[in-house]
């Protein structure tokens, strides 16, 4: 809902996600490796010395998974609204774009090889510009891409 105010867990794991991609993480997780390699021959690399930092590694490595993909789940839906708007405002743009991620992988998959076959006549017909749109030469409608009567 617009406006909003994030909640607890959305500051922390925003939060959380800026530092754990900050060099700062990095130095970190480095000074916790050199720490306990040096601290291994004063406990005679025991087994509870290993242990210790596979389960640090394990529960660290779990919940990073989850940060990560929240984070990238929020960033890729913010990125797919600011193209459906940009979609949605250009004159002459397919509009059966917006909300493309909502299809189906087979639709998917036939939009990209139908817009790769558009690009491959780009090239052929004018390789300096790839700027043009251009037709496949058909008059018939298209399920996927109704607009296409651009000319180079």
């Amino acid at each position: 809902m617009p406006g909003a105010s994030p909640t607890f867990f959305e500051k922390l794991s925003a939060h959380s996600a800026r530092w754990t991609g900050c060099s700062g993480a990095f130095l970190t997780a480095l000074c916790v490796v050199l720490t306990w390699l040096a601290i291994g021959p004063r406990l005679h690399f025991s087994n509870g010395w290993q242990l210790a930092m596979d389960t640090v590694c394990s529960v660290t490595t779990f919940l990073m998974i989850f940060l990560l993909h929240r984070s990238q789940l929020k960033d890729s839906r913010a990125m797919q609204i600011k193209l459906n708007e940009i979609i949605a405002m250009l004159s002459g743009a397919n509009n059966h774009l917006i909300n493309i991620e909502d299809m189906s992988e087979e639709d998917i998959m036939i939009l990209r090889k139908r817009y790769q076959d558009l690009a491959d006549k780009i090239q052929e017909s004018s390789p300096v510009s790839t700027h043009a749109f251009i037709t496949d030469g058909t008059d018939e409608k298209d399920e996927f891409m109704p607009h296409t009567k651009f000319k180079p």
